[in-house]
Parts: C-alpha cells; sequence; structure tokens
C-alpha cells in the first residue's frame, strides 16, 4: 500500500468525484434526450440507451470499487477474492434473468387445467 500525503489524496479524490458526476451528468442527459425530452422529435433505441447505461454504470462501480474502496493498493490476492465473487453474482442474475424469461415464455403455452372434483363418498353402515 502506497502512503499518498493528505494533498494528494484529496486530489485523487476530487478527480474521482469530478469524473464520477460528469458521467452521471452525461447518463442523465442521454435519457432525457434518448426519450425525447430534451429535442422534441428525437428518440433514441432502447437497445442503445440500456447498453449505455449499463457501461457507464459499470466505469463507475470500477472507479468507486477501485479509489474509494482503496482496491488499487492492496495485493492482487485480496483483490482476485473480492472480484471472483462479483463475476459469480453476475453470472447469478444472468441466469435469473433467462430463466425468468424462459418461465415467462412457458406460461403463454400453458392451458389452464379444468379443475375436477372428486366426490367423495360415506361408506353405508
Amino acid at each position: 500500500m502506497s502512503h499518498l500525503s493528505y494533498d494528494q489524496s484529496k486530489t485523487i479524490a476530487t478527480k474521482t468525484i469530478l469524473i464520477l458526476a460528469g458521467i452521471t451528468i452525461f447518463e442523465v442527459l442521454m435519457a432525457l434526450l434518448g426519450k425525447g425530452y430534451l429535442i422534441e422529435g428525437v428518440h433514441l433505441p432502447h437497445i442503445l440507451i440500456g447498453g449505455l447505461m449499463l457501461v457507464l454504470s459499470v466505469v463507475k462501480a470500477y472507479l468507486i470499487v477501485y479509489e474509494f474502496m482503496h482496491m488499487k493498493y492492496e495485493v492482487p490476492g485480496l483483490v482476485k477474492t473480492v472480484l471472483l465473487p462479483l463475476f459469480l453474482l453476475v453470472w447469478a442474475i444472468i441466469a435469473f434473468l433467462a430463466e425468468g424469461n424462459y418461465w415467462n415464455n412457458s406460461r403463454a403455452n400453458v392451458k389452464n387445467p379444468v379443475k375436477t372434483e372428486v366426490a367423495t363418498q360415506k361408506p353405508n353402515h
């Protein structure tokens, strides 16, 4: 772990905060532009806006973990033990979304079964 002076740490934190703020402002402007709120009649494809938001959110998450959670100062083994569960979490989210999509599409193919009532017979005594 490198030891930075207070002024160096403050400068790095300020730069990171400004970069995060810039990315956030860009995300908001692109969302408003994509929906046609800034320029009437201009609409961007949902896949483009969604992909852009996803990439920019990953960049912001990386910057937060890298700088504010001090991962850039840690030994490589610790960084790997943090990143491996993260990749497993992303994989799980993708798997759950795919599974949910499958079940959602399968529901359309299932017909409502007719409920049959079984008549209960009382024994004759």
